[in-house]
């Protein structure tokens, strides 16, 4: 990633999220969940171009609203399934919204406790003792702000061994690193049980420093709720790999990404509400109406194109 004091503050490129051919057990009710770009100030679909190997339908689920493209294979149809969907994306960097309301049904949803997200846990408390003790005042403000700091300084961003990358509080606490999902689990388990409304986003790295080319995997943020000032971002995993851009981090997200999909424990059908998803970003399946373990094979790019 380049230097972000040089980022642009708007961006255009075309991204395409890719599912390779794939063989399903022969005969077999075959649906793939795979989810859409989000729309809102931040992130506006110019065009699109969904392409896939069997008829598909858009839904959307109802707790957070996020979009997906549904492909069903009907039982006793041995068709490999395989998508390409595009977008141009017009991205803006994304700062505090301003001060605002939200309705008491996001502001109960954004402080309840996810599966691997605990709130108000005893495991929480030595840490919440520490973010008591450096912030500047009780404010829900600074304490948001020593959440941050606390993160950035006691999680180190790695990929070793297995058990990071579930967005597992309780990975992090024990451990104390992870990858992004890990760090912004712990943060937002820190705000809720202190009362601060966070939500969960995640996407992809939209690379600065080149313009266009493969992109390895996903990338995940938090936005927070301050009556004064709206919806927050952070990127505390980002700042933790790049201090350099710790206080940009705090309060903005630059054009180098896009969103998908918002929120953890996702139910997309009735099938898989006893095993909800963790987070949405990769291809959901399930064979015969359940759930399939294997990950699909994917492919995403994106090139840089310019504003009209």
């Amino acid at each position: 990633m380049s230097c972000l004091a040089s980022s642009p503050e708007q961006r255009r490129f075309q991204f395409s999220y890719e599912v390779i051919a794939t063989e399903f057990p022969a005969g077999e009710a075959v649906d793939i969940y795979i989810p859409l770009p989000a729309e809102h100030a931040g992130q506006r679909i110019v065009d699109e171009s969904l392409q896939s190997s069997l008829p598909a339908s858009k839904g959307r689920e109802s707790t957070y609203g996020n979009a997906y493209y549904h492909i069903h294979r009907p039982a006793g149809s041995n068709v490999p399934v395989s998508a390409k969907l595009s977008w141009t994306v017009s991205r803006n960097a994304v700062t505090a919204s301003g001060s605002g309301d939200i309705s008491p049904a996001e502001h109960e949803r954004f402080l309840a406790a996810n599966t691997l997200v605990p709130v108000g846990h005893a495991i929480l408390a030595p840490i919440r003792d520490e973010i008591h003790n450096m912030r500047s005042d009780e404010s829900p403000a600074a304490t948001a702000r020593a959440i941050y700091d606390w993160v950035v300084d006691n999680v180190e961003y790695k990929k070793v061994g297995t058990g990071w990358g579930n967005g597992d509080t309780f990975w992090a606490c024990n451990e104390r690193y992870g990858n992004c999902t890990d760090f912004h689990a712990l943060f937002i388990s820190l705000a809720r049980s202190e009362g601060i409304p966070a939500r969960f986003e995640i996407g992809f790295p939209v690379p600065l420093d080149r313009t266009q080319g493969n992109i390895g995997g996903y990338h995940c943020w938090v936005q927070f709720y301050l009556p004064e000032r709206g919806w927050v971002p952070i990127d505390a995993s980002e700042a933790a790999k790049h201090p350099a851009q710790r206080e940009l981090l705090y309060g903005s997200h630059p054009a180098d990404r896009i969103h998908f999909s918002t929120g953890r424990d996702l139910l997309l059908s009735a099938h898989n509400d006893s095993r909800p998803l963790n987070y949405f970003i990769y291809p959901y399946v399930e064979i015969a109406g359940q759930p399939w373990s294997e990950q699909l094979a994917t492919r995403f790019t994106f090139e840089e194109v310019a504003a009209p």
